[in-house]
């Protein structure tokens, strides 16, 4: 059984840093192909696509609201993804799940920022930006 756990959230200062992890169980980064994406949802707004990472081609795509702050990354020894997140703003403030899709034949975009596109979901950890 594939299981998503995310983990790394907090309270920040604007301008400050958090890493969020995606720990991920019930298949192999050594072994097996997919796509990792990182997901928020802020209170009242729907969920966006923040990062995504492509382990068959190591492709990664980032949102524009995000690009030059976060880094996505992965370690295949600890089945992990990570979500570097620096500069904060109080607009990042949010719940941030990570997602996972196997079988990358059925994925219509490389590194997809849809949720249409992933099949598990971790149960998210909360982000907080004060100004």
């Amino acid at each position: 059984e594939v299981q998503l756990v995310e983990s790394g959230g907090g309270l920040v200062q604007a301008g400050g840093s958090l890493r969020l992890s995606c720990a991920a169980s019930g298949f192999s980064f050594d072994v097996d192909d997919y796509v990792i994406g990182w997901f928020r949802q802020a209170p009242g707004k729907e969920r966006e696509g923040v990062s995504s990472i492509n382990s068959s081609d190591g492709t990664i795509e980032y949102a524009d609201s995000v690009k030059g702050r976060f880094t996505i990354s992965r370690d295949n020894a600890r089945n992990t993804v990570y979500l570097q997140m620096n500069s904060l703003k109080p607009d990042d403030t949010a719940v941030y799940y990570c997602a996972g899709v196997l079988d990358l034949a059925a994925v219509t975009s490389g590194v997809p920022l849809v949720e249409y596109e992933y099949d598990y979901w971790g149960q998210g950890t909360q982000v907080t930006v004060s100004p």
